[in-house]
């Protein structure tokens, strides 16, 4: 491998001869091996439009000449096009609060932009990372408003996959709403649901999380380009702070607006933040109906057995024909992901000092492995367990028609003490709460027929119509 040489103020280093990132790239691969993750596709892409907006803002702003200016967005275009990711080479966890991605994209665009005008890499006489690439700009600014493009597109893919979920539950809850099982408060039978009537709960806490994530992300639409170092502005020129603005608005499709206090946007961290614990909400919501799941499906022969989970792999080396719930066993994992990954978050952005928070970078690092991986978890649980969800309807019936559970639909016809008494003799003699009233006489045919009719149970005021308030007359109170 042929090498050219390259200095800085600490002195000189070796690079590739062909490598388009520079000496401080360099620098930062060398110190900083750490997690060994390369920097995000989408922070690649957020790094380069944001340098590209620049490049039109200080060209507007006549602090950049139309033929470099015009290398630079060339350079740009080709890194948001998906060239040229090879040479981010920066480890994703860095100290510098980002300066070695910055200058990682500084030197790419730099070497780029000078080999489009016919230079050697290298050179940087015409196009210098710093002086023309970087001018007006800061790390400071920079790295936080590609965090925030690339934050908010994974959110938003991460949100159609989440509807896409939503629509799922929706499907089940109709198909299932006249399907009746047992109802469980504390493990413990309870009173009759329909499985339809579960998943719509499914549905509703999904569509909360939907709502928090969406609102979330319109805090990260206020961004503090144009802030420099400490958001004071130092060396950013007002002509650039508007066009730059404008620019991003027209390159994301994203509706950007320049934070309203630029140094308090520069120090704190707080909107990432607020991604971050509605992601934990989410990851709450769906172990829970992960753990639900799991629940209904066990067995088969010895648990629930109320609901069939699609069959995707064996589940045992030593067992033959043993099938687990892996995809919902997956969910549960990816919560305890998304719930660590908020306590490193939460503890970054708190650990900020004066001017400037340092921690972006694992605050991304977690922030983006959290929106990945539940991204992929949700499809996967949606085309892998969800839709092919069936239901065992008999057993269903059966546990409801054997359980205890149905006095209470009895309570306020015969009242409380009575149904008691009856759910202790129907447990000491095996007979069902049916059949213990139509031997007791406690009701008529016709009202059994209403209020033991498990269906009834799930729909509410249909069987709620108290027997003691049988030609009771209605006197108007004095209160």
């Amino acid at each position: 491998m042929k090498y050219r040489t390259e200095k800085d103020f600490l002195g000189e280093v070796n690079i590739p001869e062909n490598a388009y990132y520079g000496i401080q790239t360099a620098r930062a691969k060398e110190n900083f091996t750490i997690s060994k993750q390369p920097i995000h596709k989408q922070l690649i892409i957020g790094l380069a439009t944001v340098k590209r907006a620049a490049a039109h803002a200080n060209m507007k702003a006549d602090y950049l000449d139309i033929k470099t200016a015009d290398v630079i967005m060339q350079a740009c275009d080709q890194i948001i096009d998906g060239g040229l990711h090879d040479q981010f080479i920066t480890d994703m966890i860095q100290g510098g609060a980002g300066t070695s991605m910055h200058m990682n994209i500084n030197e790419v665009l730099s070497n780029r932009a000078s080999e489009l005008l016919g230079f050697d890499k290298g050179t940087y006489s015409e196009v210098h990372p710093n002086d023309h690439v970087n001018f007006g700009q800061s790390t400071n600014d920079v790295v936080p408003t590609a965090g925030k493009i690339a934050t908010i597109r994974l959110a938003k893919k991460l949100i159609t996959e989440l509807k896409n979920l939503h629509r799922a539950y929706l499907d089940k809850a109709n198909t299932y709403l006249e399907t009746v099982k047992m109802g469980r408060t504390h493990l413990q039978d309870a009173v009759p649901i329909s499985i339809g009537q579960e998943f719509g709960a499914f549905a509703e806490a999904l569509q909360r999380d939907i709502r928090r994530i969406e609102s979330s992300l319109e805090e990260l639409t206020f961004i503090n380009m144009g802030a420099t170092a400490v958001g004071t502005g130092l060396n950013a020129s007002e002509v650039f702070k508007k066009s730059v603005i404008q620019n991003l608005r027209k390159l994301t499709g994203i509706n950007f607006k320049t934070a309203p206090n630029l140094i308090d946007s520069t120090r704190n961290l707080d909107p990432f933040l607020w991604l971050s614990s509605a992601l934990k909400t989410l990851a709450v919501n769906l172990s829970k109906t992960a753990n639900d799941l799991r629940l209904m499906s066990s067995g088969p022969s010895t648990g629930l057995n109320e609901i069939n989970l699609p069959q995707v792999q064996a589940g045992s080396s030593i067992m033959p024909g043993k099938v687990n719930p892996v995809i919902p066993e997956v969910i549960n994992q990816i919560a305890f992901e998304v719930i660590g990954n908020d306590v490193s978050i939460t503890k970054a952005v708190e650990a900020g000092q004066l001017e400037l928070n340092v921690f972006e970078p694992i605050v991304f690092v977690n922030l983006f492995e959290g929106l990945d991986l539940l991204k992929r978890g949700v499809s996967a649980f949606r085309t892998k367990a969800i839709e092919g969800i069936t239901v065992n309807k008999e057993k269903c019936v059966s546990y409801v028609e054997r359980s205890n559970g149905v006095v209470t639909a009895l309570s306020p016809h015969i009242g409380y003490e009575k149904s008691a008494a009856l759910a202790k003799e129907a447990m000491s003699t095996g007979k069902t709460i049916r059949e213990l009233v139509i031997k007791e006489g406690l009701l008529t045919d016709e009202e059994i027929k209403v209020i033991l009719d498990i269906r009834n149970m799930t729909k509410p005021g249909i069987v709620g119509q108290s027997y003691f308030k049988k030609g009771r007359k209605h006197e108007k109170s004095k209160y």
